[in-house]
């Protein structure tokens, strides 16, 4: 996608949202934008000017991960293989997070049902499909180091403390295989896609 620079040249990819046509875009935030600073859960600075917040559906699939690790990047890769390969009402959204944390926060206020896409690192094989729902959730991220997940975990927390949570939140994951530098999925990971993609469309249905 095109990346929207910073005074510095930094800058990272955001998500999907709508381009207008009804198909979905990639649309690219600033590393470190969002104007003026707020105290956030976990010591985050976050900002909640509204015209910063964008439209929002009722459900929101957000796919996390660092896509240059292969593995670590596969809830990016998943919720690219579901937008190529599945048509959603427009009550559902599909988000590529990459590795934003807080930034996201502007893209899930208001959402009423949020489905994580992401490698998880458990004690299970390579593969295991991991699911956490509501609480499990938040100790679940807890338990995480990489930046991303952290960053999730402070903007559910922001949300919560702030009287606006978001009701409903299910993170769907699989044990990666190979967290090695480059841009492609292992060959196992990429095998798996199609079948977890089908999960995640199991978890919507369900809601």
């Amino acid at each position: 996608c095109g990346y929207q620079g910073t005074a510095s040249g930094n800058c990272r990819p955001a998500g999907l949202v709508p381009d207008g046509r009804g198909a979905f875009g990639v649309v690219c935030v600033a590393a470190g934008a969002g104007g003026g600073k707020e105290g956030g859960a976990g010591g985050i600075a976050m900002n909640m000017d509204q015209d910063q917040l964008v439209p929002v559906a009722p459900v929101t699939v957000l796919g996390i991960g660092n896509i240059i690790l292969r593995d670590e990047g596969f809830g990016v890769r998943a919720v690219e293989y579901l937008e190529e390969h599945y048509r959603f009402s427009s009550d559902v959204r599909l988000l590529d997070g990459g590795t934003l944390g807080p930034e996201l926060l502007h893209f899930l206020t208001g959402t009423e049902k949020l489905l994580i896409l992401d490698a998880v690192s458990g004690d299970g094989a390579p593969g295991t499909v991991y699911r956490f729902e509501n609480d499990a959730v938040m100790a679940h991220f807890q338990e995480k180091v990489s930046s991303h997940e952290i960053g999730i975990q402070d903007v559910l927390a922001w949300l919560t403390v702030t009287d606006r949570p978001i009701p409903n939140v299910v993170v769907l994951g699989m044990q990666p295989y190979e967290l090695t530098p480059g841009l492609t999925l292992s060959t196992e990971m990429a095998a798996a896609l199609p079948g977890f993609a089908q999960r995640a469309v199991e978890e919507l249905t369900r809601w």
